[in-house]
């Protein structure tokens, strides 16, 4: 999907929490600043960093960003954001994490061009490896963004199921008049909150786009313990959000095609790394069912088996 230039430079705000940044986020911020510099939109950037106690915002501070400070206790995926953007006159927002690396100085610009199609509410780009990326992080960003765009809306939830509404706030924009008009992302969730909005922006006939075109590097080498505790706040959040599965389907499918997937993958690039996959895939499964069930679980439990256990504790 190519889209033509908008016939005028729009007004982006672009918004990135931090936390302890470290070396990622400094090449982060380095590429963020020259993909600024060449845009051909009006665009700003903000930083939200919650009591960062390395130099994440002398960082951002030294490459020109506006910063805004926080508590850590106060991080809210949601709240967060919508708390940085929602008095902001803007035609787009776009959110990424500190550790997701432009891979080249269009990829803001590119995304952006998505909302000159006026059906696009929400736009996501493709998310490649990090260069240390092992076996089983690569084929998920692989599984995960593919090479081809597209546009989908409520017509295409019975070919693309849960997929119709996938996005990814570590690279996502969002159009401001919608995003404001469904009062942005929901506050005290435990993670997911861009799918929340995408299928919400799908359910008032909107349509999400994936832009293969415009690329961050972005990917995690999580232990199979952190595997588990993920998938863990991923049931949660299906379970507190079931409406999602019953409009677009059921995430269990998606699962047995990324599990087949990887096998693939991994015979013929990795085969060592199966039984590791294998590990991994376990873990995922049980600590998905164990969120999906978290309400019959004893509270004293929740923060062990989540990756966010201060969500819990708030809660």
């Amino acid at each position: 999907m190519t889209s033509p230039e908008p016939a005028s430079p729009l007004n982006v705000l672009v918004m990135v929490p931090v936390y302890n940044g470290g070396a990622l986020w400094r090449e982060a911020a380095k590429a963020l600043a020259h993909a600024r510099d060449h845009s051909r939109h009006q665009l700003r950037i903000k930083v939200v960093d919650s009591s960062s106690r390395d130099d994440s915002v002398a960082t951002a501070r030294a490459r020109g960003f506006e910063v805004t400070g926080i508590s850590s206790a106060d991080f809210d995926h949601g709240g967060t954001r919508n708390a940085a953007v929602m008095n902001e006159a803007a035609d787009v927002y776009v959110f990424l994490t500190q550790d997701a690396v432009l891979d080249h100085p269009a990829a803001l610009d590119t995304l952006v061009a998505a909302f000159n199609d006026p059906a696009v509410a929400v736009a996501y780009g493709r998310q490649l490896p990090h260069h240390d990326a092992n076996p089983i992080a690569a084929h998920a960003r692989l599984f995960n963004y593919g090479a081809h765009s597209h546009v989908a809306g409520m017509e295409d939830a019975a070919r693309m199921g849960i997929k119709t509404v996938f996005a990814s706030n570590s690279f996502a924009a969002y159009r401001a008049a919608t995003f404001q008009e469904l009062g942005g992302f929901p506050e005290r969730n435990i993670l997911s909150e861009d799918m929340y909005l995408a299928a919400r922006s799908v359910l008032a006939g909107g349509k999400v786009a994936y832009v293969a075109e415009a690329c961050v590097r972005h990917s995690h080498n999580y232990t199979p313990l952190e595997e588990f505790r993920r998938y863990f706040d991923i049931g949660v959040f299906q379970a507190d959000h079931a409406w999602i599965g019953e409009q677009f389907g059921a995430a269990e499918g998606e699962g047995m095609r990324f599990v087949k997937s990887e096998i693939r993958h991994l015979l013929g690039k990795a085969p060592l790394w199966l039984p590791r996959a294998f590990l991994h895939n376990a873990l995922k499964l049980l600590g998905y069912r164990l969120g999906r069930r978290y309400q019959r679980l004893p509270e004293s439990w929740l923060p062990l088996l989540s990756m966010q256990p201060r969500y819990w504790k708030a809660r």
